[in-house]
């Protein structure tokens, strides 16, 4: 899978490696700063994803060593009047992080550098965050007079708890890796050179598993409360108890060989 033809350049790329697939943003010398342009491309992309029954993980890139992304392209930003930034940027920013945030896939963020605002937001709307022990994050949007805006605060309350999270945005702090391993904003830390091999490997521990099994279990948690997990855990569990995967891999057990899951 390529989105990219010979000699156009996009800046959020989408290739297939195997049953994984990889986002990539592709703007370095801007820091990946994101243009409405690119959050079309994003949302292009797990469209496509949204259909690919091959593909069971998918990872989230970026070029360079300054920046996974620092968010919001200010000199694009800044030309846009109010009605403007509410139709191109809050709009389509949420849509584009709803849908990597909604795909049935598992998602891994590798941050092999700082994620700032809008790109700290983007790694938030992945399920998964391997992050360089020299990368920083934040969400610094009070600095500039406004406050994070492509879904960063609800989705910071529910990794980090909101006393943590009102610190992080009111005072617009960056934090370093470790804080945020500790924190559970990030999920793994590993030396720089090493990030993408650290989530390339959660990425093959998912992609081992029955994707059914997976992608269902992604939906229930995305989905499930105190009140409503019962619910959602029977009927997951039903569906996924008369799929192929469900018993190649009781065969496997029993057997005591790897499983061979299809994903049927």
């Amino acid at each position: 899978m390529s989105n990219t033809s010979a000699g156009s350049h996009q800046p959020v790329r989408l290739e297939r490696r195997g049953d994984i697939a990889v986002i990539t943003l592709d703007r370095p010398h801007k820091l990946n700063a994101l243009t409405p342009a690119m959050l079309g491309q994003l949302s292009g992309h797990c469209r496509t994803l949204e259909q690919d029954e091959a593909i069971r993980v998918v990872l989230v890139t970026a070029e360079g060593e300054r920046a996974f992304c620092t968010g919001a392209d200010l000199d694009a930003f800044a030309e846009n009047g109010p009605l403007a930034v509410w139709r191109h940027w809050v709009h389509t920013g949420h849509e584009a992080f709803r849908q990597l945030a909604s795909l049935r896939q598992p998602t891994i963020a590798v941050l092999q550098a700082g994620a700032y605002g809008g790109g700290l937001e983007l790694a938030m709307a992945c399920d998964l965050r391997v992050a360089a022990d020299t990368a920083r994050l934040g969400l610094p949007e009070v600095g500039i007079g406004t406050l994070p805006g492509w879904g960063g605060t609800a989705r910071l309350v529910s990794l980090i708890g909101p006393a943590r999270a009102k610190r992080l945005i009111l005072t617009g702090e960056l934090i370093d890796a470790c804080t945020a391993l500790e924190w559970g904003l990030v999920d793994e830390v590993a030396p720089r050179v090493e990030v993408t091999g650290a989530a390339e490997r959660f990425a093959s521990a998912i992609s081992s598993r029955s994707p059914v099994a997976v992608q269902l279990a992604k939906q229930v948690l995305a989905h499930a409360t105190p009140s409503n997990a019962e619910t959602l855990e029977s009927l997951a569990g039903a569906l996924s108890a008369v799929t192929d995967d469900r018993a190649e891999g009781l065969a496997a057990f029993r057997e005591r060989r790897p499983p061979r899951f299809l994903g049927t």
